[in-house]
């Protein structure tokens, strides 16, 4: 193996034989002027002569001096296509000797680990069968440090390599000592006199290194997270009124050993602003500016915040925008007076007009109908322009969920007072085949498999079938939902499902549910929603203990239930998952009697509301409350009671409060029942990428009455109490959380669970 290819390059200099006595040394001319006789070409194996002679732009009867020789020397090399050339001249007869490069037969990574071959062979200009340069080789072993220095990586080391095969080939090899991960050993700031080095080391993005950030690169030396954090730390100075702030330099000192950079801040805070007078200016004609006051939220006496008046414009473009004012465009104006302290805002308004919608345009759908997607926005063609209906649309669009990507652009139509909106989507698989395994308290082990098509055929019909196997329960299913059931905002669907449960551990029997219902949802406002169904099932209590109770006992055997119902939902919530803010209020109704076996009336309700006490803490109160009741003289079976306990009621077991036997220990369930939780969540200290929140929790509840009587039964309607704290994970696995909780209001009866456990995946 060769270290490396290095031609023997002849500059602006040549040198010719003793014989002939003449030697060029010399870019200054040394040749006189000659008609050139003949040129005679040496060494080409691959490129033609004529191709040769062609770059030297030299030909036969030409006069030739040392000027020209020069320029045919530097196109030469300047093809690359060379490693040597030499140039004689005697008595008019040019000879040119040429030592061509080889060709790349094979490109080569040894060593490299935590960068695979094929991003490497990515970021190479280098290829196989193209010719082999030192120049390229540079440029590369350029590029492939700086692909690791995006890694972190920057103690790497990289030595290209040559192997000569046959036939003027070689192979390139590229030697890397990849080395460890350079970190940030410290984050330091320079200037900072009112905010301390922690707090500014919570704001920006990059970390020191620490033994708990494995599953994170934030504490990697990054140069554009570097200008992210420049970004973050103007904003959050700005944000606190310090309008004169700036940061004199960020620098990242890498270590002589270099496993680890210093990282270093310099700032100068200035002084801090409190607000001024504030004021609009419209150049719009006919338009009362005084209706954007409202969205004027920022007061005088109090602290600038560069961030609310960001957020002061986009409301006012968006009121604007609402009133057909589609290509508004507002600019703060910021007064500063250092003597005073303060900063004087004027909001000014160029001149636009009021625009109505042209034209709806869908692009980028291939298998999604355009009704699909032009059904969820909130304007059609001729509407006025409202750009709150626009963001709606948006977000309509995008809940569908078959979208990678869904962007509603504006733009200028046929004239002034005329807007065209334009869809964009990019599609993605809507198709769902899914495995998952965990493990629950209630449940035990368990696995569910389902196949999943959510817009089928591009009409965006839902259509799933499901499949869940646990230690304690036995589920198949199957579903269909029609969004749009008549081209109509009515969800329509189907719902068929089999169910085998063991409650063998709680009340001695086990229950198989098989059955359907048909639903339709529509909704009552932008928030409200209802759903209407009817279900038909079979209930069938079978293998019952011997030694279970007797009221159990009783109930062995199959019954039919025939029941409409309906469910009420109010639901403000930012996300569904992890939320943060919001409210949900639902209100459940259900009649069983229209045939079958069981004659019931039920209902539900309950509330949960989600309050963000400061960043990360969240506290989340939810209460609800439920009660059954028989008719035509029949008596509320066990299999339509309810059932408190696990995760409806922490610290007891799954019916782990109720109505019980005290004989034989089985829960019977009861006809009424409230419950209620508090629970606050938190972060850890622990960086957020991590996903480990804290919870602090307590949960209250009762469930009572029961149609029977007797003497080894009890029904009381107090109140139970628990209070306990947990763990949850976001893991790369799956969600977890872990639950330890103490009752501390309960009956002897009762059955205790102090800790709860769950865990499951999907892949």
């Amino acid at each position: 193996m060769i270290p490396f290819f290095v031609p023997k390059f002849k500059t602006l200099a040549f040198c010719l034989s003793a014989s002939a006595a003449i030697m060029v040394c010399n870019p200054a001319p040394a040749w006189s002027a000659e008609t050139i006789k003949r040129i005679e070409i040496n060494g080409a194996q691959r490129i033609e002569e004529a191709t040769i002679s062609s770059y030297m732009d030299l030909k036969v009867g030409d006069t030739v001096d040392g000027i020209k020789t020069d320029r045919a020397l530097k196109n030469l090399f300047s093809t690359g296509l060379f490693a040597d050339v030499t140039v004689e001249n005697k008595n008019g007869v040019v000879s040119i000797h040429v030592v061509e490069n080889p060709v790349i037969n094979k490109i080569v990574f040894e060593g490299n680990d935590k960068i695979q071959d094929a991003e490497l062979n990515a970021e190479v200009q280098l290829k196989t069968r193209q010719v082999f340069t030192r120049t390229k080789v540079q440029s590369d072993v350029s590029r492939l440090n700086q692909l690791y220095r995006r890694q972190g990586l920057f103690s790497v080391s990289i030595q290209p390599k040559i192997i000569r095969l046959d036939q003027n080939r070689v192979n390139l090899i590229f030697e890397i000592q990849e080395g460890e991960v350079t970190k940030v050993k410290a984050v330091r700031f320079v200037g900072n006199k009112v905010y301390s080095d922690d707090k500014l080391r919570s704001i920006i993005s990059t970390k020191e290194s620490a033994w708990y950030r494995f599953i994170s690169n934030s504490d990697r030396y990054d140069p554009d997270r570097l200008n992210y954090d420049r970004e973050l730390m103007r904003d959050y100075y700005l944000k606190q009124g310090y309008a004169d702030f700036q940061i004199l330099s960020a620098v990242a000192e890498l270590l002589n050993d270099k496993d680890s950079f210093f990282v270093t801040f310099s700032v100068e805070e200035g002084e801090r602003y409190k607000i001024g007078k504030t004021s609009i200016k419209s150049a719009i004609r006919n338009f009362d500016a005084s209706v954007l006051n409202q969205d004027i939220s920022l007061e005088e006496g109090e602290w600038y915040d560069a961030e609310e008046i960001k957020t002061i414009v986009e409301n006012m473009t968006d009121r604007l925008g609402d009133l057909q004012y589609a290509y508004v465009d507002i600019r703060p104006e910021i007064y500063k007076d250092r003597e005073s302290g303060s900063i004087d805002i004027v909001f000014f308004i160029n001149e636009t007009p009021r625009v109505f919608v042209e034209r709806i345009n869908v692009n980028g759908n291939i298998r999604t109908l355009d009704k699909v997607i032009r059904r969820e926005m909130e304007l059609v063609e001729g509407d006025p322009f409202n750009r709150s209906k626009i963001a709606k649309s948006e977000r309509n669009i995008k809940n569908l969920d078959f979208f990678e990507t869904a962007k509603i652009d504006v733009s200028q139509g046929s004239a002034p007072d005329r807007t065209v909106i334009d869809v964009d989507v990019e599609e993605k698989s809507t198709g769902e085949l899914s495995v998952g395994a965990g493990f629950s308290t209630s449940d035990g082990p368990l696995a569910d498999f389902a196949i999943r098509e959510r817009n089928l055929l591009g009409k965006g019909q839902d259509l799933r079938l499901g499949a869940v196997i646990a230690g304690e329960r036995t589920q198949f299913d199957l579903s269909f939902t029609e969004p749009y059931f008549l081209d109509r905002d009515l969800s329509a669907g189907i719902d068929l499902y089999h169910t085998t449960t063991d409650y063998q551990d709680e009340s001695s029997y086990d229950q198989k549910r098989s059955g359907g219902a048909l639903r339709i949802g529509y909704p009552l406002s932008e928030n409200w929603r209802q759903t209407l169904s009817y279900k038909l099932l079979k209930n069938e209590i079978f293998d019952v203990d011997s030694d279970a109770s007797r009221y159990i006992r009783d109930q062995k055997g199959e019954r039919t239930t025939s029941a409409i119902a309906q469910r009420l939902l109010y639901d403000t919530r930012d996300t569904a998952f992890a939320t943060t803010s919001g409210m949900t209020y639902w209100l459940d109704a259900e009649v069983a009697g229209m045939g079958g076996d069981a004659k019931y009336i039920s209902a539900k309700t309950g509330a949960s509301y989600y309050y963000p006490l400061a960043d990360q803490w969240i506290l989340n109160v939810m209460g609800e409350t439920g009660a059954i009741n028989a008719y035509g003289g029949k008596d509320v079976e066990i299999n339509e009671r309810f059932f408190l306990g696990g995760a409806k009621l922490r610290g007891f077991e799954s019916s782990g409060i109720g109505p019980r036997d005290t004989s034989t220990k089985d829960a019977l369930g009861g006809n009424y029942f409230y419950r209620s939780t508090a629970e606050m969540s938190f972060p850890l200290g622990l960086p957020k990428e991590m996903g480990i929140r804290g919870h602090a929790f307590n949960d209250m509840g009762s469930l009572f009455d029961l149609d029977e009587s007797g003497a080894n039964i009890v029904d009381e309607s107090s109140l139970r109490a628990a209070a306990g704290v947990g763990l949850s994970w976001r893991s790369p696995l799956g969600p977890i959380r872990l639950d330890f909780t103490i009752p501390y209001l309960k009956e002897d009866y009762d059955e205790e669970e102090h800790f709860r456990f769950d865990f499951g995946t999907r892949f």
